[in-house]
């Protein structure tokens, strides 16, 4: 039986590589990609992936080339990979619909917002960062594919035991933090979230938390604005003859 050549192209994550151990083969800060084959078009049309939101993971699982664990993936590392999977497939230009007007960008003008490495022990995923108003110390990581999964399964539990509950902040940030004052316990960090973390300490930690993440800008200028802001990821950036 033939065997057919799939070209690939290597994606330099965000990350560098810099917060995954030394022994994970995320640490070389590369990814190799296939290119977008129609196998991968059943994936984007998979009405089944797509109501269980699921569709972008089960695509890059298929493109990934790398032996890798998915699950290790933070989520900026994982975006840049989408982009580079998106371009390889359609083309750099995107088109998109914001405040009623219409836009098109050149995704391959992306710039990668890399880590700072001042900031991180290599090999270590863990931020620190003292809370302006109550002062409390605390440490954080960059979720990755298995903190998502986790988050998501609590929050579907919680909803069951009240359809009315919307706790997404504080799950989020319950396994965001890994130690408040240098109590690492779960049960401490989780006692610290639901009662003595500040309103203004909570959005101060997450801003700090937007600077540290590295990620992919796709960003334009909406009409109106002098500040360049990231766009809307729709439907028709993986598929851009979707109707």
């Amino acid at each position: 039986m033939s065997e057919f050549k799939m070209p690939t192209e290597v994606v330099e994550l965000p990350s560098k590589g810099l917060i995954y151990p030394e022994d994970n083969p995320l640490s070389s800060g590369k990814v190799e990609v296939k290119y977008m084959t129609a196998k991968e078009e059943d994936i984007l049309t998979n009405q089944s992936y797509i109501q269980k939101g699921i569709v972008v993971d089960k695509l890059l699982q298929s493109l990934i080339v790398s032996k890798i664990n998915y699950d290790d993936l933070i989520v900026g590392d994982k975006n840049a990979i989408l982009v580079a999977a998106r371009i390889l497939a359609y083309g750099g230009e995107y088109s998109f619909t914001y405040n009623g007007h219409s836009y098109t960008i050149d995704l391959t003008e992306s710039e990668s917002k890399y880590i700072d490495e001042s900031k991180i022990t290599k090999g270590v995923n863990e931020f620190e960062f003292t809370l302006p108003h109550s002062n409390n110390t605390i440490t954080f990581k960059l979720v990755n594919g298995s903190d998502e999964k986790k988050i998501d399964a609590e929050l579907k539990g919680l909803k069951k035991i009240s359809k009315d509950a919307s706790p997404d902040l504080t799950t989020r940030l319950k396994y965001t933090l890994t130690s408040v004052n240098g109590d690492r316990e779960a049960k401490t960090v989780r006692n610290f979230v639901d009662t003595a973390l500040l309103a203004r300490d909570s959005r101060a930690l997450r801003e700090y938390m937007k600077q540290i993440q590295p990620d992919v800008l796709i960003q334009f200028i909406p009409e109106g604005g002098d500040e360049p802001i990231q766009a809307p990821i729709t439907a028709n950036f993986l598929y851009p003859d979707l109707d």
